[in-house]
């Protein structure tokens, strides 16, 4: 064997190192395509799921807007309809205000006109005694005299 020889057997020896390397780093490498494909898959699969789950959710969504809506124009509607009631019972209620002030007011009144009255009417009293005492007192002057 001559040096050459040699030297073939080396070279050919570290192909066959370098094959056997490059064979596990390409099979490491496919394995490691066919999980990201396998993910790649997942997430397709996750995509088309929610794309289908938000397509039907919007459409619940619009639809409540659009019940919502409704609602709101309608309840807009029976307030409209029932604003000159809130209008007449604060009027009202105005009303009944200024008569209870009215209604103190001639209370007050009348208690004083109560008091006076019950003042004329002791007066009176005191005045009809003094009128009897008077009359009673002249009929006897009369008897005596």
């Amino acid at each position: 064997m001559s040096l050459g020889g040699i030297a073939a057997i080396i070279a050919a020896l570290a192909f066959v190192v370098l094959v056997i390397f490059l064979v596990r780093v390409l099979l490491q490498v496919s394995k490691t395509v066919e999980k990201v494909e396998t993910t790649v898959a997942e997430a397709n699969t996750t995509i088309d799921v929610l794309t289908k789950d938000v397509d039907l959710l919007m459409q619940q969504v619009e639809g409540l807007l659009v019940k919502g809506n409704h609602l709101l124009n309608d309840i807009n509607g029976k307030v409209e309809t029932i604003d000159p009631l809130f209008t007449a019972v604060a009027d009202l209620s105005e009303s009944v205000s200024a008569l209870n002030n009215s209604s103190r007011n001639l209370a007050v009144k009348v208690g004083g006109v109560g008091k006076n009255a019950a003042k004329v009417s002791a007066a009176g009293k005191v005045g009809t005694t003094t009128m009897k005492f008077f009359k009673h007192r002249k009929a006897t002057t009369k008897a005596e005299g």
